[in-house]
Protein backbone atom coordinates (compact mmCIF):
# COMPACT_ATOMS: atom_id res chain seq x y z
CA UNK A 1 0.00 0.00 0.00
CA UNK A 2 1.10 3.27 -0.94
CA UNK A 3 2.72 5.09 2.22
CA UNK A 4 -0.06 7.34 3.26
CA UNK A 5 -3.17 5.24 2.25
CA UNK A 6 -3.57 3.43 5.53
CA UNK A 7 -6.47 5.44 6.70
CA UNK A 8 -8.64 4.56 3.40
CA UNK A 9 -7.96 0.51 3.99
CA UNK A 10 -12.07 0.54 4.79
CA UNK A 11 -13.09 2.23 2.13
CA UNK A 12 -10.57 -0.02 -0.13
CA UNK A 13 -12.15 -3.30 1.48
CA UNK A 14 -15.87 -2.24 0.49
CA UNK A 15 -14.54 -1.68 -2.75
CA UNK A 16 -12.88 -4.88 -3.70
CA UNK A 17 -15.22 -6.90 -1.63
CA UNK A 18 -12.58 -8.70 0.23
CA UNK A 19 -10.61 -7.83 3.55
CA UNK A 20 -6.96 -6.95 3.44
CA UNK A 21 -4.96 -8.98 5.22
CA UNK A 22 -1.28 -7.31 7.13
CA UNK A 23 1.61 -9.14 6.05
CA UNK A 24 2.97 -9.10 9.91
CA UNK A 25 6.52 -9.38 8.87
CA UNK A 26 6.88 -6.97 6.51
CA UNK A 27 5.57 -3.05 7.01
CA UNK A 28 3.15 -1.67 4.50
CA UNK A 29 1.85 -4.71 2.91
CA UNK A 30 -1.34 -6.49 2.98
CA UNK A 31 -2.19 -10.19 1.25
CA UNK A 32 -5.09 -10.65 -1.04
CA UNK A 33 -7.15 -14.11 -2.02
CA UNK A 34 -5.72 -14.77 -5.17
CA UNK A 35 -9.17 -14.27 -6.93
CA UNK A 36 -9.20 -10.81 -6.26
CA UNK A 37 -8.54 -8.54 -9.25
CA UNK A 38 -7.17 -5.21 -8.17
CA UNK A 39 -6.59 -3.85 -11.53
CA UNK A 40 -9.83 -2.05 -12.34
CA UNK A 41 -10.51 -1.05 -8.71
CA UNK A 42 -10.69 2.52 -8.31
CA UNK A 43 -8.52 2.51 -5.44
CA UNK A 44 -5.37 0.86 -8.11
CA UNK A 45 -5.90 3.17 -10.46
CA UNK A 46 -5.75 6.09 -8.32
CA UNK A 47 -2.34 4.72 -6.86
CA UNK A 48 -3.28 4.08 -3.32
CA UNK A 49 -2.63 0.58 -3.71
CA UNK A 50 0.15 -1.60 -6.16
CA UNK A 51 0.58 -5.25 -6.93
CA UNK A 52 4.11 -6.71 -5.65
CA UNK A 53 4.85 -10.22 -4.59
CA UNK A 54 5.85 -10.07 -0.67
CA UNK A 55 8.91 -11.79 -1.36
CA UNK A 56 10.05 -8.90 -4.01
CA UNK A 57 9.26 -6.43 -1.59
CA UNK A 58 11.62 -8.32 1.38
CA UNK A 59 14.23 -8.30 -1.42
CA UNK A 60 14.17 -4.00 -1.74
CA UNK A 61 13.67 -3.47 2.26
CA UNK A 62 17.62 -5.93 2.52
CA UNK A 63 18.91 -3.06 0.61
CA UNK A 64 18.15 -0.60 3.60
CA UNK A 65 17.45 2.36 1.48
CA UNK A 66 17.47 5.59 3.44
CA UNK A 67 16.81 9.18 2.04
CA UNK A 68 19.77 10.61 0.11
CA UNK A 69 20.49 7.39 -1.30
CA UNK A 70 21.67 7.20 -5.18
CA UNK A 71 20.07 4.03 -5.82
CA UNK A 72 20.46 1.94 -8.96
CA UNK A 73 17.75 -1.05 -10.38
CA UNK A 74 19.89 -2.63 -13.08
CA UNK A 75 16.70 -4.50 -13.92
CA UNK A 76 13.75 -2.23 -13.32
CA UNK A 77 10.97 -3.45 -15.70
CA UNK A 78 8.22 -3.86 -15.12
CA UNK A 79 8.04 -1.48 -12.08
CA UNK A 80 6.43 -2.33 -9.08
CA UNK A 81 10.38 -2.66 -6.74
CA UNK A 82 10.95 0.39 -8.65
CA UNK A 83 8.65 2.35 -6.98
CA UNK A 84 8.82 0.75 -3.55
CA UNK A 85 12.24 1.80 -3.45
CA UNK A 86 10.90 5.59 -4.49
CA UNK A 87 8.66 5.35 -1.50
CA UNK A 88 11.81 4.65 0.70
CA UNK A 89 13.78 7.10 -0.79
CA UNK A 90 11.66 10.20 0.10
CA UNK A 91 12.60 13.88 -1.08
CA UNK A 92 16.25 12.98 -1.40
CA UNK A 93 18.96 10.91 -3.24
CA UNK A 94 17.70 9.80 -6.95
CA UNK A 95 16.73 6.06 -8.17
CA UNK A 96 18.07 5.24 -11.87
CA UNK A 97 15.67 2.15 -13.42
CA UNK A 98 17.59 0.26 -16.46
CA UNK A 99 15.97 -2.44 -18.64
CA UNK A 100 17.07 -3.59 -21.78
CA UNK A 101 13.58 -3.93 -23.28
CA UNK A 102 12.13 -0.34 -24.07
CA UNK A 103 8.30 -1.45 -23.96
CA UNK A 104 8.44 -2.70 -20.62
CA UNK A 105 10.75 0.11 -19.17
CA UNK A 106 7.73 2.29 -20.81
CA UNK A 107 5.27 0.28 -18.89
CA UNK A 108 7.84 1.74 -15.80
CA UNK A 109 7.61 5.15 -16.69
CA UNK A 110 3.19 4.70 -16.92
CA UNK A 111 3.71 3.31 -13.19
CA UNK A 112 5.78 6.37 -11.74
CA UNK A 113 3.24 9.00 -13.24
CA UNK A 114 0.16 7.08 -12.11
CA UNK A 115 1.80 6.78 -8.38
CA UNK A 116 3.22 10.45 -8.63
CA UNK A 117 6.36 8.87 -7.54
CA UNK A 118 8.76 10.09 -10.81
CA UNK A 119 10.00 13.38 -9.30
CA UNK A 120 13.53 11.90 -8.08
CA UNK A 121 13.56 8.94 -11.11
CA UNK A 122 15.53 8.59 -14.33
CA UNK A 123 15.11 5.37 -16.57
CA UNK A 124 17.55 4.47 -19.46
CA UNK A 125 16.96 2.02 -21.99
CA UNK A 126 19.94 -0.18 -22.05
CA UNK A 127 21.82 -3.39 -21.79
CA UNK A 128 21.94 -3.51 -17.63
CA UNK A 129 25.43 -5.56 -18.07
CA UNK A 130 27.42 -2.64 -19.96
CA UNK A 131 25.15 0.23 -18.58
CA UNK A 132 28.08 2.47 -17.18
CA UNK A 133 26.75 6.32 -16.62
CA UNK A 134 27.67 7.62 -13.04
CA UNK A 135 24.47 8.64 -10.38
CA UNK A 136 23.34 12.63 -10.28
CA UNK A 137 25.79 13.40 -7.49
CA UNK A 138 28.88 13.14 -10.12
CA UNK A 139 26.91 15.21 -12.53
CA UNK A 140 25.90 17.66 -9.59
CA UNK A 141 29.38 18.05 -8.47
CA UNK A 142 30.93 18.62 -12.05
CA UNK A 143 28.63 21.57 -12.92
CA UNK A 144 30.99 23.98 -11.72
CA UNK A 145 33.09 23.00 -13.25
CA UNK A 146 31.63 22.99 -17.48
CA UNK A 147 33.60 24.48 -19.84
CA UNK A 148 32.19 27.71 -22.03
CA UNK A 149 32.29 24.93 -24.60
CA UNK A 150 29.85 23.12 -22.93
CA UNK A 151 28.04 26.06 -21.75
CA UNK A 152 26.64 26.32 -25.20
CA UNK A 153 25.78 22.53 -24.84
CA UNK A 154 22.05 21.57 -25.42
CA UNK A 155 20.56 21.21 -22.04
CA UNK A 156 17.89 19.22 -20.98
CA UNK A 157 14.41 21.00 -20.30
CA UNK A 158 11.45 19.70 -17.49
CA UNK A 159 10.32 16.02 -19.12
CA UNK A 160 6.94 16.00 -20.62
CA UNK A 161 4.78 13.75 -22.46
CA UNK A 162 4.27 15.89 -24.92
CA UNK A 163 7.21 16.76 -26.90
CA UNK A 164 7.69 19.00 -29.52
CA UNK A 165 7.47 17.21 -33.27
CA UNK A 166 11.39 17.66 -34.51
CA UNK A 167 12.42 16.08 -31.28
CA UNK A 168 9.83 13.45 -31.51
CA UNK A 169 10.66 12.84 -35.25
CA UNK A 170 14.73 12.45 -33.95
CA UNK A 171 13.72 9.96 -31.30
CA UNK A 172 11.74 7.37 -33.82
CA UNK A 173 15.08 7.87 -35.51
CA UNK A 174 17.08 6.61 -33.16
CA UNK A 175 14.23 3.72 -31.98
CA UNK A 176 14.30 2.85 -35.66
CA UNK A 177 18.36 3.05 -36.04
CA UNK A 178 18.74 1.07 -32.49
CA UNK A 179 15.92 -1.54 -33.89
CA UNK A 180 18.67 -2.55 -36.23
CA UNK A 181 21.17 -3.50 -34.31
CA UNK A 182 22.30 -4.87 -30.59
CA UNK A 183 22.82 -2.62 -28.26
CA UNK A 184 26.78 -1.68 -28.06
CA UNK A 185 28.80 -0.37 -25.47
CA UNK A 186 29.69 2.64 -27.62
CA UNK A 187 25.88 3.75 -28.20
CA UNK A 188 24.43 5.97 -25.11
CA UNK A 189 21.55 4.58 -23.84
CA UNK A 190 18.32 5.96 -24.21
CA UNK A 191 16.61 8.38 -21.73
CA UNK A 192 12.76 7.69 -22.08
CA UNK A 193 12.31 9.54 -18.84
CA UNK A 194 13.29 12.04 -15.99
CA UNK A 195 11.59 13.39 -13.20
CA UNK A 196 12.00 17.21 -12.09
CA UNK A 197 14.15 16.66 -9.39
CA UNK A 198 16.00 13.70 -11.32
CA UNK A 199 19.08 16.24 -11.32
CA UNK A 200 18.71 15.41 -15.49
CA UNK A 201 16.91 19.22 -16.13
CA UNK A 202 19.58 21.67 -17.10
CA UNK A 203 22.08 19.00 -17.63
CA UNK A 204 23.95 19.01 -20.87
CA UNK A 205 23.82 15.69 -22.56
CA UNK A 206 27.83 15.38 -22.33
CA UNK A 207 27.50 15.54 -18.53
CA UNK A 208 24.11 13.18 -18.36
CA UNK A 209 26.67 10.56 -20.40
CA UNK A 210 29.78 10.81 -18.04
CA UNK A 211 30.81 7.59 -16.90
CA UNK A 212 32.95 6.64 -14.14
CA UNK A 213 36.08 5.48 -13.88
CA UNK A 214 37.28 3.00 -11.31
CA UNK A 215 38.66 5.21 -8.87
CA UNK A 216 35.92 7.68 -8.97
CA UNK A 217 33.57 4.69 -8.34
CA UNK A 218 35.11 4.14 -5.31
CA UNK A 219 33.93 7.24 -3.65
CA UNK A 220 31.02 9.03 -6.34
CA UNK A 221 29.44 5.46 -7.10
CA UNK A 222 25.95 3.96 -6.21
CA UNK A 223 25.15 3.96 -2.74
CA UNK A 224 22.99 0.95 -3.47
CA UNK A 225 22.42 -1.77 -6.21
CA UNK A 226 19.45 -4.10 -6.66
CA UNK A 227 20.37 -6.94 -9.39
CA UNK A 228 16.58 -8.96 -9.73
CA UNK A 229 18.23 -10.70 -12.36
CA UNK A 230 15.97 -11.88 -15.25
CA UNK A 231 16.14 -15.46 -15.01
CA UNK A 232 13.61 -18.77 -16.01
CA UNK A 233 11.02 -17.87 -13.33
CA UNK A 234 10.51 -21.22 -12.54
CA UNK A 235 9.33 -20.06 -8.52
CA UNK A 236 6.22 -18.55 -9.52
CA UNK A 237 3.45 -20.74 -11.05
CA UNK A 238 2.40 -17.97 -12.70
CA UNK A 239 5.20 -17.13 -14.95
CA UNK A 240 6.45 -20.62 -15.64
CA UNK A 241 3.75 -21.79 -18.28
CA UNK A 242 4.71 -18.82 -20.31
CA UNK A 243 8.57 -20.58 -20.32
CA UNK A 244 7.60 -24.32 -20.11
CA UNK A 245 9.57 -25.15 -23.24
CA UNK A 246 12.75 -23.45 -22.19
CA UNK A 247 15.65 -25.86 -22.22
CA UNK A 248 19.19 -26.07 -21.26
CA UNK A 249 20.06 -23.85 -24.02
CA UNK A 250 17.72 -20.50 -21.86
CA UNK A 251 19.16 -21.83 -18.87
CA UNK A 252 22.94 -21.27 -19.65
CA UNK A 253 22.07 -18.06 -21.34
CA UNK A 254 20.29 -16.62 -18.50
CA UNK A 255 23.56 -17.79 -16.15
CA UNK A 256 25.87 -15.78 -18.17
CA UNK A 257 23.50 -12.79 -17.85
CA UNK A 258 22.88 -12.76 -14.59
CA UNK A 259 26.67 -13.32 -13.57
CA UNK A 260 27.20 -10.88 -15.92
CA UNK A 261 24.69 -8.57 -14.41
CA UNK A 262 25.93 -8.95 -10.88
CA UNK A 263 29.47 -7.72 -12.19
CA UNK A 264 28.75 -4.80 -13.43
CA UNK A 265 26.54 -3.85 -10.56
CA UNK A 266 28.99 -4.63 -7.95
CA UNK A 267 31.55 -2.39 -10.30
CA UNK A 268 29.67 0.45 -10.28
CA UNK A 269 28.79 0.19 -6.46
CA UNK A 270 30.77 2.66 -3.77
CA UNK A 271 32.57 1.01 -1.35
CA UNK A 272 30.70 0.67 1.64
CA UNK A 273 27.21 0.41 -0.73
CA UNK A 274 25.44 -2.54 -0.69
CA UNK A 275 24.25 -4.75 -3.35
CA UNK A 276 21.28 -7.31 -3.58
CA UNK A 277 21.06 -9.89 -5.67
CA UNK A 278 17.83 -11.45 -6.36
CA UNK A 279 16.21 -14.44 -8.84
CA UNK A 280 12.01 -15.72 -8.83
CA UNK A 281 14.14 -19.05 -9.77
CA UNK A 282 14.06 -21.96 -7.42
CA UNK A 283 17.62 -23.59 -9.70
CA UNK A 284 21.26 -23.90 -7.68
CA UNK A 285 22.74 -22.41 -10.69
CA UNK A 286 21.18 -18.96 -11.44
CA UNK A 287 21.67 -18.89 -7.47
CA UNK A 288 24.47 -20.02 -5.09
CA UNK A 289 26.41 -21.16 -8.40
CA UNK A 290 26.77 -17.69 -9.45
CA UNK A 291 27.08 -16.27 -5.72
CA UNK A 292 29.96 -18.48 -5.06
CA UNK A 293 31.46 -17.43 -8.55
CA UNK A 294 30.98 -13.90 -8.17
CA UNK A 295 33.24 -14.43 -4.82
CA UNK A 296 35.90 -16.01 -6.35
CA UNK A 297 36.38 -13.10 -8.71
CA UNK A 298 35.96 -10.57 -6.59
CA UNK A 299 38.48 -10.31 -3.13
CA UNK A 300 35.99 -6.69 -2.55
CA UNK A 301 33.31 -8.59 -2.33
CA UNK A 302 31.78 -9.57 1.11
CA UNK A 303 28.09 -11.16 2.07
CA UNK A 304 26.20 -9.68 4.68
CA UNK A 305 23.89 -11.50 6.77
CA UNK A 306 20.56 -10.00 6.57
CA UNK A 307 19.14 -9.42 9.67
CA UNK A 308 16.07 -8.67 8.93
CA UNK A 309 15.02 -12.18 8.03
CA UNK A 310 15.45 -13.47 11.82
CA UNK A 311 11.36 -12.57 11.89
CA UNK A 312 10.09 -13.68 8.01
CA UNK A 313 8.94 -17.09 6.62
CA UNK A 314 11.91 -18.27 4.20
CA UNK A 315 14.82 -20.58 4.59
CA UNK A 316 18.48 -20.00 4.64
CA UNK A 317 20.16 -20.86 1.13
CA UNK A 318 23.10 -23.48 0.51
CA UNK A 319 25.51 -20.85 1.12
CA UNK A 320 25.45 -19.49 4.55
CA UNK A 321 23.70 -15.13 4.63
CA UNK A 322 21.60 -16.20 1.62
CA UNK A 323 18.04 -16.43 1.45
CA UNK A 324 15.17 -18.73 -0.03
CA UNK A 325 11.50 -17.87 -0.61
CA UNK A 326 9.56 -20.60 -1.57
CA UNK A 327 5.89 -20.95 -2.30
CA UNK A 328 4.92 -23.71 0.34
CA UNK A 329 7.12 -22.21 3.16
CA UNK A 330 6.79 -18.47 2.61
CA UNK A 331 2.81 -18.42 0.61
CA UNK A 332 4.93 -16.52 -1.79
CA UNK A 333 6.47 -16.67 -5.16
CA UNK A 334 10.32 -18.39 -4.76
CA UNK A 335 13.13 -16.19 -4.19
CA UNK A 336 16.43 -15.99 -4.06
CA UNK A 337 18.77 -13.15 -1.96
CA UNK A 338 21.92 -12.43 -1.15
CA UNK A 339 23.14 -9.39 -0.13
CA UNK A 340 26.80 -7.93 -0.35
CA UNK A 341 29.15 -5.03 0.25
CA UNK A 342 32.28 -3.93 -1.67
CA UNK A 343 35.25 -3.41 0.77
CA UNK A 344 38.37 -1.08 -0.05
CA UNK A 345 40.91 -2.45 -1.93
Amino acid sequence: MKPGSEAEIEGIEAEIKCKLEKVNWLPGFYSLRPDILIANSKSYLDGKIYGIDAASGAAVSVLNISPGDHVLDLCAAPGAKLCMMLDLLGDSGSVTGVDVARHRLAACRTMLQKYSLGDRCRLFVADGTTFSLAPLRVDSRSRSCESSFEEKDERFREWTSRRPWKERKRAAKARETMSLKSVTTSENPELIFYGRHSGVVGLSKNKLYKTMSDLEVSSCGYDKVLVDAECTHDGSVKHIQKFENWGWTTLQRRVLDALKLLRNGFRLLKVGGLLVYSTCSLTVAQNEDIVEQFLKENASAELQEINEAEEWPCKSGRIPKTLRFDPLTSQTSGLFVAKFTKLAA
